[in-house]
């Protein structure tokens, strides 16, 4: 399922991170790409072992750890840090699949890709073309949002990023291992977790019924986490 995270990022974050980013060297894409991406990817990054991107990748985690809409749909185990990336001057990356094991930069510990995450980091007025592009078993989805939000989708998915025509496109990202590793069933804890939400507001934490959506709740994620 793909979802849209408003306000992972403030406008003044965002500001801030463009700014930062303007006194730094940018980097050739293909050195985080696989076999096949490297083929079809043509853009920038900041490097993975500059400071900035440490200081960056930072703020966003501290973010998405308190973000509950990230976090009732993701059901994040753990979270490989973000890179930032840039694409100018007719750039793109062509329909790939992202690695489906990736590397903590600076361990040796290993995540399985569940989630892929973007978060924009230029307005869309800002650059033309440029659009993320998923397939999913409905067709083709093209996404282009506001600087600050994120597009949250399985990492199983087709994508792409297509050719920028004029202007400047600047975003972060990264992966999510789930503990929930099935798209469908972390779909329905999700629309389980905002239906018991909604009940919360409208009936009272002590109501039964959200007390018995609640078990279910948690009960299933006893069924499905691995942890």
């Amino acid at each position: 399922m793909i979802h849209h995270i408003p306000n992972v990022l403030s406008k003044e974050q965002v500001q801030y991170f463009r700014a930062e980013m303007n006194k730094v060297e940018w980097v050739n894409g293909k050195v985080t790409a696989g076999t096949l991406s490297a083929t079809v990817k043509q853009n920038q990054q900041l490097p993975e072992d500059n400071p900035l991107t440490h200081h960056l990748s930072s703020i966003i985690l501290e973010s998405l750890g308190q973000h509950p809409l990230f976090l009732s749909a993701a059901i994040p185990l753990d979270i490989i840090p973000p890179l930032f990336n840039r694409y100018e001057n007719h750039e793109s990356f062509g329909f790939h699949v992202d690695n489906s094991i990736r590397r903590i930069r600076g361990s040796n510990e290993r995540l399985r890709t569940d989630l892929s995450c973007t978060i924009f980091l230029t307005e869309p007025e800002e650059y033309e073309g440029g659009e993320l592009v998923i397939e999913d078993t409905y067709g083709y989805h093209e996404v282009k949002l506001p600087a600050g939000d994120m597009i949250l989708y399985p990492s199983t998915s087709l994508h792409e990023v297509t050719a920028i025509t004029s202007g400047c496109r600047i975003a972060s990202f990264f992966w999510v291992q789930s503990m929930i590793r099935d798209d469908a069933n972390r779909y329905m804890l999700f629309n389980l977790d905002q239906t018991v939400q909604n009940l919360r507001i409208e009936l009272g934490d002590q109501h039964k019924e959200v007390i018995k959506l609640t078990n279910m709740y948690h009960n299933l994620m006893r069924k499905w986490a691995e942890i």
